[in-house]
Protein backbone atom coordinates (compact mmCIF):
# COMPACT_ATOMS: atom_id res chain seq x y z
CA UNK A 1 0.00 0.00 0.00
CA UNK A 2 1.09 3.91 -1.28
CA UNK A 3 -0.52 6.80 0.66
CA UNK A 4 -0.07 8.49 -2.29
CA UNK A 5 0.79 6.17 -5.39
CA UNK A 6 0.45 9.06 -7.83
CA UNK A 7 2.85 11.34 -6.11
CA UNK A 8 5.25 8.32 -4.77
CA UNK A 9 5.52 6.42 -8.01
CA UNK A 10 5.68 9.80 -10.10
CA UNK A 11 8.60 9.32 -13.34
CA UNK A 12 11.93 10.88 -12.38
CA UNK A 13 11.39 13.80 -15.34
CA UNK A 14 7.99 14.91 -13.81
CA UNK A 15 9.11 15.45 -10.63
CA UNK A 16 11.74 17.01 -11.72
CA UNK A 17 9.41 19.37 -13.63
CA UNK A 18 7.78 19.52 -10.29
CA UNK A 19 10.59 20.34 -7.74
CA UNK A 20 11.72 23.39 -10.74
CA UNK A 21 8.45 24.57 -10.81
CA UNK A 22 7.92 25.31 -6.74
CA UNK A 23 11.96 26.35 -6.36
CA UNK A 24 11.45 28.91 -9.14
CA UNK A 25 8.33 30.73 -7.29
CA UNK A 26 9.92 29.65 -3.93
CA UNK A 27 13.40 31.97 -4.40
CA UNK A 28 11.25 35.03 -5.86
CA UNK A 29 8.66 35.43 -3.15
CA UNK A 30 11.83 34.91 -0.47
CA UNK A 31 13.94 37.49 -1.87
CA UNK A 32 11.00 39.97 -2.45
CA UNK A 33 9.57 38.85 1.22
CA UNK A 34 12.94 38.18 3.50
CA UNK A 35 15.56 40.42 4.06
CA UNK A 36 17.73 37.96 5.22
CA UNK A 37 17.17 36.33 1.81
CA UNK A 38 17.42 39.31 -0.41
CA UNK A 39 20.87 39.94 1.52
CA UNK A 40 22.32 36.43 0.76
CA UNK A 41 21.39 37.29 -2.72
CA UNK A 42 23.06 40.39 -3.18
CA UNK A 43 26.26 39.63 -1.53
CA UNK A 44 26.35 36.41 -3.34
CA UNK A 45 25.52 38.60 -7.01
CA UNK A 46 22.56 36.55 -7.99
CA UNK A 47 18.93 37.24 -7.96
CA UNK A 48 15.84 34.93 -8.65
CA UNK A 49 16.37 34.79 -12.22
CA UNK A 50 19.78 32.71 -11.96
CA UNK A 51 17.63 29.94 -10.33
CA UNK A 52 15.74 28.37 -13.09
CA UNK A 53 16.14 25.20 -11.85
CA UNK A 54 17.40 22.50 -8.70
CA UNK A 55 20.67 21.80 -10.41
CA UNK A 56 21.70 26.27 -9.95
CA UNK A 57 21.02 25.51 -5.95
CA UNK A 58 24.82 25.66 -5.31
CA UNK A 59 24.89 29.34 -6.42
CA UNK A 60 23.09 29.87 -3.27
CA UNK A 61 24.50 30.37 0.69
CA UNK A 62 23.55 27.36 2.97
CA UNK A 63 20.96 28.76 5.77
CA UNK A 64 22.69 27.46 9.32
CA UNK A 65 20.64 27.44 12.62
CA UNK A 66 22.53 30.55 13.33
CA UNK A 67 20.58 32.81 10.57
CA UNK A 68 17.81 31.17 12.70
CA UNK A 69 19.10 32.07 15.38
CA UNK A 70 19.97 35.49 14.29
CA UNK A 71 16.47 36.33 13.40
CA UNK A 72 14.76 35.46 16.09
CA UNK A 73 11.95 35.05 17.00
CA UNK A 74 9.99 35.78 13.43
CA UNK A 75 11.69 37.97 10.70
CA UNK A 76 12.14 34.55 8.88
CA UNK A 77 8.27 34.36 8.23
CA UNK A 78 7.08 34.73 4.44
CA UNK A 79 2.68 35.49 5.29
CA UNK A 80 1.74 37.59 7.72
CA UNK A 81 1.41 36.79 11.51
CA UNK A 82 -2.52 36.22 11.11
CA UNK A 83 -1.82 33.29 8.61
CA UNK A 84 0.99 31.84 10.99
CA UNK A 85 -1.66 28.69 12.96
CA UNK A 86 1.14 27.03 14.55
CA UNK A 87 4.65 28.04 16.18
CA UNK A 88 7.20 25.27 17.11
CA UNK A 89 10.50 26.12 18.64
CA UNK A 90 13.57 24.07 19.86
CA UNK A 91 14.75 23.74 23.33
CA UNK A 92 17.03 26.63 22.88
CA UNK A 93 19.64 24.54 24.99
CA UNK A 94 22.66 26.28 23.41
CA UNK A 95 21.33 29.91 23.56
CA UNK A 96 18.14 31.37 21.84
CA UNK A 97 15.33 28.50 20.33
CA UNK A 98 15.28 28.35 16.69
CA UNK A 99 11.37 29.26 16.04
CA UNK A 100 9.37 27.50 12.88
CA UNK A 101 6.19 28.65 11.92
CA UNK A 102 3.19 26.99 10.17
CA UNK A 103 0.07 28.07 7.43
CA UNK A 104 -2.54 26.04 6.83
CA UNK A 105 -1.03 24.68 3.99
CA UNK A 106 2.02 23.66 5.58
CA UNK A 107 -0.16 21.88 8.60
CA UNK A 108 -1.74 20.02 5.57
CA UNK A 109 1.69 19.54 4.04
CA UNK A 110 3.08 17.90 7.57
CA UNK A 111 0.01 15.71 7.95
CA UNK A 112 0.39 14.71 4.42
CA UNK A 113 4.04 13.40 4.60
CA UNK A 114 3.48 12.15 8.29
CA UNK A 115 1.04 10.19 6.83
CA UNK A 116 3.06 8.47 4.25
CA UNK A 117 5.96 7.67 6.59
CA UNK A 118 2.94 6.18 8.37
CA UNK A 119 2.08 3.74 5.53
CA UNK A 120 5.72 3.21 4.77
CA UNK A 121 6.13 1.77 8.11
CA UNK A 122 3.16 -0.43 7.67
CA UNK A 123 0.55 1.61 9.73
CA UNK A 124 -3.07 1.47 8.06
CA UNK A 125 -6.08 3.39 8.34
CA UNK A 126 -8.24 2.22 11.59
CA UNK A 127 -4.94 0.86 13.51
CA UNK A 128 -4.39 2.53 16.75
CA UNK A 129 -0.99 4.66 17.52
CA UNK A 130 0.60 4.90 21.09
CA UNK A 131 2.39 8.39 20.12
CA UNK A 132 5.27 8.49 23.02
CA UNK A 133 6.93 11.55 21.36
CA UNK A 134 6.66 14.70 23.45
CA UNK A 135 4.17 17.15 22.97
CA UNK A 136 4.57 21.07 23.16
CA UNK A 137 7.06 23.21 21.34
CA UNK A 138 9.28 19.89 19.90
CA UNK A 139 7.34 18.94 16.87
CA UNK A 140 7.45 15.13 17.36
CA UNK A 141 4.00 14.42 19.37
CA UNK A 142 2.02 16.72 17.55
CA UNK A 143 3.83 15.92 14.13
CA UNK A 144 3.05 12.69 14.08
CA UNK A 145 -0.46 12.74 15.85
CA UNK A 146 -1.66 15.12 12.72
CA UNK A 147 -0.65 13.21 10.02
CA UNK A 148 -1.89 9.63 11.91
CA UNK A 149 -5.53 11.63 12.18
CA UNK A 150 -5.59 12.10 8.75
CA UNK A 151 -4.53 8.28 7.89
CA UNK A 152 -7.25 7.50 9.78
CA UNK A 153 -5.34 6.13 12.44
CA UNK A 154 -6.78 6.58 16.51
CA UNK A 155 -3.97 8.58 18.23
CA UNK A 156 -3.48 7.52 22.04
CA UNK A 157 -1.57 11.16 23.01
CA UNK A 158 0.85 9.46 25.70
CA UNK A 159 4.03 11.77 25.25
CA UNK A 160 7.23 11.07 26.53
CA UNK A 161 7.85 9.93 29.95
CA UNK A 162 5.88 7.63 32.73
CA UNK A 163 7.43 4.14 31.72
CA UNK A 164 4.73 2.54 34.09
CA UNK A 165 1.65 4.67 32.90
CA UNK A 166 3.03 3.41 29.27
CA UNK A 167 3.03 -0.05 29.76
CA UNK A 168 0.19 0.03 31.37
CA UNK A 169 -1.28 1.51 27.98
CA UNK A 170 0.75 -0.72 25.49
CA UNK A 171 -1.47 -3.95 27.34
CA UNK A 172 -5.18 -2.35 27.70
CA UNK A 173 -5.64 -0.11 24.55
CA UNK A 174 -3.71 -2.68 22.32
CA UNK A 175 -2.20 -0.35 19.65
CA UNK A 176 -0.90 -1.80 16.52
CA UNK A 177 1.67 0.90 15.81
CA UNK A 178 3.87 2.69 18.95
CA UNK A 179 6.29 5.53 18.05
CA UNK A 180 9.24 7.09 19.96
CA UNK A 181 12.92 7.43 20.34
CA UNK A 182 15.16 4.29 19.81
CA UNK A 183 16.90 4.71 22.60
CA UNK A 184 12.91 4.76 24.99
CA UNK A 185 11.87 1.73 22.80
CA UNK A 186 14.91 -0.26 24.66
CA UNK A 187 14.04 0.83 27.70
CA UNK A 188 10.37 -0.08 27.18
CA UNK A 189 12.08 -3.49 26.01
CA UNK A 190 14.15 -3.93 29.05
CA UNK A 191 11.15 -2.89 31.71
CA UNK A 192 8.68 -5.54 30.05
CA UNK A 193 11.67 -8.17 30.11
CA UNK A 194 11.91 -6.74 34.18
CA UNK A 195 8.29 -7.36 34.77
CA UNK A 196 7.56 -10.48 33.24
CA UNK A 197 5.48 -8.55 30.59
CA UNK A 198 5.05 -11.44 27.61
CA UNK A 199 5.72 -9.06 24.59
CA UNK A 200 3.79 -11.85 21.90
CA UNK A 201 0.58 -11.04 23.57
CA UNK A 202 0.76 -6.97 23.05
CA UNK A 203 -1.28 -6.24 20.25
CA UNK A 204 2.23 -3.33 18.85
CA UNK A 205 3.26 -4.79 15.15
CA UNK A 206 5.16 -1.38 14.19
CA UNK A 207 7.53 0.95 15.97
CA UNK A 208 8.46 3.78 14.23
CA UNK A 209 11.72 5.58 15.68
CA UNK A 210 13.56 8.50 15.30
CA UNK A 211 14.75 12.36 16.33
CA UNK A 212 18.10 9.99 17.28
CA UNK A 213 20.40 8.94 15.04
CA UNK A 214 20.25 4.68 15.75
CA UNK A 215 22.04 1.30 13.77
CA UNK A 216 20.83 -1.99 13.43
CA UNK A 217 22.09 -3.20 16.55
CA UNK A 218 19.50 -1.30 18.76
CA UNK A 219 16.48 -2.07 15.86
CA UNK A 220 17.66 -5.50 16.78
CA UNK A 221 17.58 -4.71 20.36
CA UNK A 222 14.45 -3.30 20.09
CA UNK A 223 12.60 -5.66 17.29
CA UNK A 224 13.69 -8.85 20.02
CA UNK A 225 12.78 -7.20 22.41
CA UNK A 226 9.13 -5.69 21.57
CA UNK A 227 8.28 -8.20 19.10
CA UNK A 228 7.88 -5.27 16.41
CA UNK A 229 9.00 -4.55 13.31
CA UNK A 230 11.16 -1.05 13.63
CA UNK A 231 11.57 1.48 11.03
CA UNK A 232 12.99 4.68 11.08
CA UNK A 233 11.33 8.27 10.91
CA UNK A 234 13.67 11.20 9.90
CA UNK A 235 13.02 15.03 10.04
CA UNK A 236 13.98 18.04 12.32
CA UNK A 237 11.77 20.88 13.08
CA UNK A 238 13.49 23.51 11.00
CA UNK A 239 12.24 21.52 7.74
CA UNK A 240 8.66 20.35 8.87
CA UNK A 241 9.13 18.23 11.71
CA UNK A 242 9.00 14.39 11.40
CA UNK A 243 8.18 13.17 7.81
CA UNK A 244 10.89 14.57 5.89
CA UNK A 245 12.50 10.74 5.47
CA UNK A 246 10.55 7.24 6.33
CA UNK A 247 11.94 3.81 5.81
CA UNK A 248 9.94 1.10 4.41
CA UNK A 249 9.01 -1.95 6.45
CA UNK A 250 9.55 -4.38 3.45
CA UNK A 251 13.04 -2.90 2.60
CA UNK A 252 14.65 -2.48 5.71
CA UNK A 253 18.62 -1.40 5.15
CA UNK A 254 18.27 0.09 1.55
CA UNK A 255 17.64 3.47 3.23
CA UNK A 256 14.96 6.03 3.73
CA UNK A 257 12.55 7.76 1.65
CA UNK A 258 13.21 11.16 1.38
CA UNK A 259 9.54 13.42 0.29
CA UNK A 260 11.52 14.98 -2.28
CA UNK A 261 8.07 17.03 -3.94
CA UNK A 262 8.47 18.88 -0.76
CA UNK A 263 11.77 18.85 0.29
CA UNK A 264 14.88 18.86 -2.07
CA UNK A 265 17.89 17.39 -0.54
CA UNK A 266 21.91 17.91 -1.15
CA UNK A 267 24.80 16.18 -0.33
CA UNK A 268 27.92 18.36 0.39
CA UNK A 269 31.61 18.31 1.67
CA UNK A 270 31.86 19.21 5.13
CA UNK A 271 34.57 21.39 5.21
CA UNK A 272 34.35 22.55 1.59
CA UNK A 273 30.29 22.79 1.29
CA UNK A 274 31.03 21.44 -2.56
CA UNK A 275 27.94 19.23 -3.61
CA UNK A 276 28.99 15.70 -3.60
CA UNK A 277 27.16 13.18 -6.44
CA UNK A 278 24.83 10.53 -5.11
CA UNK A 279 26.18 7.91 -3.11
CA UNK A 280 28.98 9.85 -1.43
CA UNK A 281 28.85 10.52 2.58
CA UNK A 282 28.43 14.30 3.36
CA UNK A 283 26.27 16.60 5.28
CA UNK A 284 22.47 16.99 4.41
CA UNK A 285 20.94 20.03 2.79
CA UNK A 286 17.19 21.02 2.49
CA UNK A 287 15.29 23.34 0.59
CA UNK A 288 11.77 23.24 1.23
CA UNK A 289 10.49 23.76 -2.32
CA UNK A 290 6.84 24.12 -0.99
CA UNK A 291 6.65 25.30 2.85
CA UNK A 292 4.81 28.68 2.77
CA UNK A 293 5.08 30.80 6.07
CA UNK A 294 8.92 29.46 6.96
CA UNK A 295 10.72 28.45 3.81
CA UNK A 296 14.16 27.76 3.75
CA UNK A 297 16.87 27.76 1.15
CA UNK A 298 19.75 25.25 1.09
CA UNK A 299 19.46 24.17 5.53
CA UNK A 300 22.39 23.02 7.04
CA UNK A 301 21.28 19.95 8.72
CA UNK A 302 24.75 19.12 9.91
CA UNK A 303 23.50 15.30 9.82
CA UNK A 304 26.11 13.12 7.71
CA UNK A 305 24.44 10.84 5.14
CA UNK A 306 24.51 10.18 1.43
CA UNK A 307 21.42 9.97 -0.90
CA UNK A 308 20.94 7.62 -4.09
CA UNK A 309 17.87 6.50 -6.15
CA UNK A 310 16.83 2.72 -5.85
CA UNK A 311 15.81 1.65 -8.93
CA UNK A 312 14.26 -1.48 -7.43
CA UNK A 313 12.46 -0.25 -4.56
CA UNK A 314 8.43 0.58 -4.44
CA UNK A 315 8.93 4.76 -4.96
CA UNK A 316 10.69 6.58 -7.38
CA UNK A 317 11.98 9.34 -4.52
CA UNK A 318 15.58 9.51 -3.79
CA UNK A 319 16.43 7.92 -0.32
CA UNK A 320 18.88 8.69 1.86
CA UNK A 321 20.98 6.03 4.01
CA UNK A 322 21.29 6.17 7.63
CA UNK A 323 22.74 9.28 9.58
CA UNK A 324 26.42 8.36 10.47
CA UNK A 325 26.04 11.03 13.36
CA UNK A 326 26.07 15.11 13.16
CA UNK A 327 29.23 16.72 11.55
CA UNK A 328 29.17 19.02 14.64
CA UNK A 329 29.23 16.04 16.84
CA UNK A 330 31.78 14.26 15.17
CA UNK A 331 34.47 13.61 17.90
CA UNK A 332 38.20 14.77 16.71
CA UNK A 333 40.64 12.50 19.21
CA UNK A 334 44.50 12.29 18.47
CA UNK A 335 43.65 12.98 14.71
CA UNK A 336 41.35 10.56 14.29
CA UNK A 337 37.33 11.49 13.19
CA UNK A 338 35.18 9.79 15.23
CA UNK A 339 31.22 9.03 15.32
CA UNK A 340 29.35 7.23 18.42
CA UNK A 341 27.88 4.86 15.56
CA UNK A 342 30.98 3.78 14.27
CA UNK A 343 31.76 2.09 18.45
CA UNK A 344 28.04 1.02 17.96
CA UNK A 345 27.84 -1.10 15.18
CA UNK A 346 31.26 -3.05 16.81
CA UNK A 347 28.92 -3.74 19.96
CA UNK A 348 27.05 -5.64 17.87
CA UNK A 349 29.58 -8.52 17.14
CA UNK A 350 29.96 -9.22 21.16
CA UNK A 351 27.31 -11.52 22.25
CA UNK A 352 28.14 -10.40 26.34
CA UNK A 353 27.75 -6.66 25.69
CA UNK A 354 24.30 -4.56 25.28
CA UNK A 355 23.62 -1.63 22.82
CA UNK A 356 23.84 0.68 25.94
CA UNK A 357 26.78 2.62 25.85
CA UNK A 358 28.09 5.83 26.37
CA UNK A 359 31.66 7.49 25.46
CA UNK A 360 33.31 9.79 27.63
CA UNK A 361 35.82 11.89 26.02
CA UNK A 362 38.54 13.74 28.52
CA UNK A 363 41.75 15.41 28.07
CA UNK A 364 45.48 14.17 30.29
CA UNK A 365 47.53 17.27 29.60
CA UNK A 366 47.51 17.92 25.75
CA UNK A 367 46.45 14.37 25.00
CA UNK A 368 43.07 13.24 24.68
CA UNK A 369 41.40 10.03 25.99
CA UNK A 370 37.83 8.28 25.44
CA UNK A 371 36.39 5.56 27.83
CA UNK A 372 33.44 3.53 26.54
CA UNK A 373 31.47 2.84 29.19
CA UNK A 374 29.30 -0.43 28.53
CA UNK A 375 27.28 -2.62 29.79
CA UNK A 376 27.69 -6.72 30.23
CA UNK A 377 24.17 -8.84 28.85
CA UNK A 378 21.95 -9.33 32.00
CA UNK A 379 22.84 -13.01 32.09
CA UNK A 380 26.22 -12.19 32.20
CA UNK A 381 25.84 -9.83 35.21
CA UNK A 382 23.46 -12.15 37.00
CA UNK A 383 26.26 -14.83 36.91
CA UNK A 384 29.43 -13.21 37.77
CA UNK A 385 27.47 -10.80 40.37
CA UNK A 386 28.90 -7.15 41.23
CA UNK A 387 31.80 -7.30 43.23
CA UNK A 388 33.41 -10.16 40.84
CA UNK A 389 32.57 -8.09 37.71
CA UNK A 390 36.39 -6.57 37.53
CA UNK A 391 38.00 -9.58 38.21
CA UNK A 392 36.18 -12.07 36.23
CA UNK A 393 38.75 -13.74 33.81
CA UNK A 394 35.85 -13.67 30.96
CA UNK A 395 35.15 -9.94 31.57
CA UNK A 396 39.04 -9.19 31.20
CA UNK A 397 38.99 -11.33 27.82
CA UNK A 398 35.65 -9.31 26.58
CA UNK A 399 37.39 -6.19 27.06
CA UNK A 400 40.68 -6.97 25.66
CA UNK A 401 38.58 -8.20 22.91
CA UNK A 402 36.51 -5.21 22.54
CA UNK A 403 39.46 -2.79 22.78
CA UNK A 404 41.21 -4.39 20.07
CA UNK A 405 38.09 -4.63 17.82
CA UNK A 406 38.11 -1.10 17.94
CA UNK A 407 41.75 -0.38 17.79
CA UNK A 408 41.65 -2.33 14.11
CA UNK A 409 38.55 -0.95 12.94
CA UNK A 410 38.78 2.73 14.21
CA UNK A 411 42.15 3.24 14.36
CA UNK A 412 42.10 4.56 18.11
CA UNK A 413 42.98 3.31 21.58
CA UNK A 414 40.52 3.26 24.49
CA UNK A 415 39.74 2.16 27.61
CA UNK A 416 36.72 0.03 27.63
CA UNK A 417 34.84 0.09 31.73
CA UNK A 418 32.73 -2.07 31.52
CA UNK A 419 29.50 -2.19 34.22
CA UNK A 420 26.63 -4.89 35.47
CA UNK A 421 23.48 -5.04 33.18
CA UNK A 422 21.16 -1.72 34.07
CA UNK A 423 23.90 0.28 35.30
CA UNK A 424 24.26 3.04 32.34
CA UNK A 425 21.68 5.89 32.38
CA UNK A 426 18.29 5.03 29.97
CA UNK A 427 16.49 7.12 28.18
CA UNK A 428 13.25 8.47 30.38
CA UNK A 429 11.41 9.47 26.69
CA UNK A 430 13.36 12.09 25.25
CA UNK A 431 16.55 11.87 23.46
CA UNK A 432 19.46 10.16 24.88
CA UNK A 433 23.28 11.65 24.56
CA UNK A 434 25.91 8.74 23.33
CA UNK A 435 28.46 10.99 24.14
CA UNK A 436 29.80 12.78 27.54
CA UNK A 437 32.66 15.31 26.62
CA UNK A 438 34.80 16.41 29.70
CA UNK A 439 36.93 18.35 27.64
CA UNK A 440 34.36 21.28 27.48
CA UNK A 441 34.22 21.04 31.13
CA UNK A 442 37.89 20.80 31.87
CA UNK A 443 38.51 23.96 30.05
CA UNK A 444 35.85 26.33 32.23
Amino acid sequence: MLYNKEIETLALPKLRALQNERLTTLVHRLYEKVPFYKRQFDEAGITPMDIKRVEDLHKIPFTKKTDLRDNYPFDLFVVPQNEVLRIHASSGTTGKPTVVGYSRKDLDIFDEVVARSLVAAGARPGMKLHNAYGYGLFTGGLGMHGGATKLGMAVIPVSGGMTDRQLMILQDFKPEVMCCTPSYAQTLAEECKKRGIDTAELAVQYAILGAEPWTDTIRAQVEAGLNVNATNIYGLSEIIGPGVSQEDYEEKGSGSYIWEDHFYPEIVDRDTGEPLPYGEEGVLVFTTISKEAMPLLRYWTNDICSIYYDSAAKRTHIKMSAIKGRADDMLIVRGVNLFPSQVEVLIDEFEHFVPNYQLEVSREGTMDEVKVNIELSESLSNAIGVDGLSANEQVKQLIHDFRQKIKNNIGLSMDVNVQPFGKIPRSAGGKLSRVKDLRKLDSK
